[in-house]
């Protein structure tokens, strides 16, 4: 199989968030392959269930030759073996790991959904995927990142994290 481009984001909200990223994200290169592009680190506020800490979010790209299923296997290996317990959907977590974008394809599996089906709708997904690919087609809506962004009515709070 070729490489393909992959976009993940990460976030956390528990624990020592900036040190947990950067773990996953050793994990990631030795285990997946390495890092191509990363963005500067984001403080957001939690979507979905707002009543917990806010996240740091990072959105990283990387170059592979897993198919979509053997990635998300991966990476759920790495949320478990740093520490994520799946308990309420959207609620607080030690580590997260998002596929957003595997190159151009389109999955829709009952475990995998490809392009990810929310990331048009965070700002906290968007901000840093626009970043470091801001004229990525997304191959559903046909829009850049940027576009995307800049038509985003997620009026939640990110910002670059000191």
């Amino acid at each position: 199989m070729n490489q393909q481009s992959v976009f993940l984001l990460l976030g956390a909200n528990l624990g020592e968030r900036e040190a947990t990223l950067a773990k996953a994200t050793d994990l990631i290169s030795e285990r997946i392959a390495p890092v191509m592009l990363q963005s500067h680190l984001y403080e957001t506020a939690p979507w979905g269930v707002t009543d917990q800490p806010a996240f740091l979010n990072q959105v990283i790209s990387i170059e592979t030759i897993l198919t979509p299923e053997e990635l998300l296997s991966q990476t759920l290996e790495i949320e478990k073996q740093l520490g994520r317990e799946r308990r309420l959907r959207w609620g607080a977590r030690v580590i997260d790991i998002d596929m957003l974008y595997y190159s151009d394809q389109i999955l829709d599996t009952e475990n995998l959904h490809l392009p990810h089906p929310r990331l048009h709708q965070r700002r906290f997904t968007l901000v840093p995927l626009a970043e470091i690919a801001p004229d990525f087609l997304h191959p559903v809506l046909h829009k850049t990142n940027q576009e995307l962004l800049n038509e985003c009515t997620d009026d939640s709070q990110v910002s670059v994290f000191d």
